[in-house]
């Protein structure tokens, strides 16, 4: 199981494959998987945002969980195995959370509760509960996505718990991190891939990024590059970055990465569950120059 030190470097948020009819496409996960496996990568992220949560079933997430496995096994390469369990309610949420345990994952990704909008007493009883069920947890905050804002001193009290054990910051911006690290020793990542130098500058303490999905070795040299003092460097390779990471959050995470995953042959089709579609044509045109500078 994953602990506060081990929330260090680039952590990849995988998308979920799936076939013309939309169910899973396991041959597109599978080598999917082997493309990523074969970068230096601290641990992957099933059943987030970027793997379409909201359209993935639990009996789906077992299966891509068993699949993750067997790949690594097949690799004799073992990396953290994250799952998010977060839902607007607590009581699926520590079921699931509980349920993710039993799978052999390593921590549970739980967001804040969405769509409720409540108060911040019931969104640290929220996590609270989630932390008592045994498997570490890495709290969520995206406010773009749950209507919801993570007060300071709420998140504060958050890493306080015993089962938390660190946070991913997608809130858009640095003043989260800014506040937490101030208020808690314990370790945050960067969400928001467009803020990922300026959040190490603020001591995040790595990346769960859908952008690493692509270019990772360049994301793993860029922060090894901040780690090591050359911030300089670091910021060069980051602004390289940046006109990708930019387009792939223009339309709805993960329909660019899907893709552009497609495009390169490591999955079969860019095909997303409604409600999403797939990415305009002009969006297209846009990658394929910014991947031809990035390259």
């Amino acid at each position: 199981m994953l602990k506060e030190a081990d929330l260090r470097g680039i952590f990849v948020p995988v998308a979920t494959p799936f076939s013309a009819d939309e169910s899973l496409d396991e041959a597109s996960f599978d080598r999917y998987l082997r493309h990523l496996l074969a970068h230096d990568i601290q641990g992957l992220v099933i059943n987030g945002t970027t793997g379409e949560s909201p359209t993935v079933s639990w009996d789906e997430v077992e299966r891509l969980v068993a699949l993750a496995k067997a790949v690594m096994a097949a690799m004799h390469r073992q990396v953290p195995i994250i799952v998010g369990t977060g839902t607007n309610d607590t009581r699926t949420t520590v079921r699931r959370t509980e349920l993710a345990g039993r799978l052999g994952a390593d921590a549970a990704l739980v967001v804040v509760p969405y769509y409720s909008k409540p108060p911040q007493s019931g969104i640290a009883e929220h996590f609270r509960r989630a932390s008592e069920t045994g498997l570490p947890v890495i709290a969520y905050e995206v406010p773009s996505r749950t209507g919801v804002r993570l007060q300071p001193d709420t998140a504060a009290a958050i890493l306080e718990l015993n089962g938390i054990i660190g946070m991913k910051d997608s809130s858009g911006g640095i003043e989260l991190i800014s506040a937490v690290t101030t208020l808690s020793g314990k370790p945050v990542l960067c969400g928001e891939d467009a803020d990922f130098y300026a959040m190490l500058r603020q001591g995040a303490s790595g990346g769960m990024l859908a952008s690493a999905n692509l270019r990772t070795d360049a994301f793993i040299g860029m922060y090894r590059q901040f780690r090591a003092g050359d911030t300089g460097q670091a910021r060069r390779t980051f602004d390289a970055l940046l006109p990708l990471i930019r387009l792939m959050f223009e339309e709805s995470n993960p329909a660019p990465l899907k893709w552009l995953l497609a495009g390169q042959g490591l999955i079969a089709s860019d095909t997303l569950r409604s409600p999403l579609q797939p990415i305009t044509v002009g969006l297209q045109a846009k990658l394929e120059e910014a991947l031809r500078e990035a390259y």
